[in-house]
């Protein structure tokens, strides 16, 4: 039986050995805890990254809110303001794709298709670890949505 340990009422999985050289490949077990640990570090090293820029961004803002007396270097500055703001909501809605991904992790669920439940390719799930459809379904989802846009 596994060693697994209860802390504050959580039940605490026994760490997967990850060597610092690992990429998953195609001759494992699909998912692997091998896979899943790698995936979950990649996830949160990159929410921890946004979450950081996202600090960086609001110190920004509240540095830059200052009386700027030429309208020119005033609407430039709004300028940067509507930008970082955008750049800021975009990175809010990556946060919560990373956490539904971490989500799905936790309940077995990461790297199949939300639509076929196939297999993700692990090379697309490294390149976009918040994928949650194959190509081929993805393509089609974004065909379908083209063409009720152009409608």
């Amino acid at each position: 039986m596994a060693d697994v340990g209860v802390f504050d009422g959580a039940v605490m999985k026994p760490e997967t050995f990850l060597p610092d050289d690992y990429r998953p490949s195609e001759d494992e077990e699909f998912m692997s805890p091998r896979q899943l640990e790698y995936f979950r570090r990649k996830l949160i090293t990159w929410k921890q990254d946004l979450m950081a820029d996202s600090r960086d961004t609001i110190e920004g803002l509240q540095d830059s809110t200052r009386n700027i007396p030429d309208v020119t270097d005033r609407a430039s500055e709004e300028t940067d303001r509507a930008i970082e703001l955008r750049t800021r909501d975009r990175q809010r809605k990556l946060v919560a794709k990373i956490e539904s991904a971490l989500r799905r992790i936790e309940e077995g669920e990461y790297g199949f298709c939300e639509v076929t439940g196939e297999p993700i390719s692990l090379k697309r799930l490294d390149a976009r670890p918040i994928a949650t459809m194959t190509l081929e379904a993805q393509e089609k989802h974004e065909r379908r949505e083209k063409v009720h846009r152009d409608d």
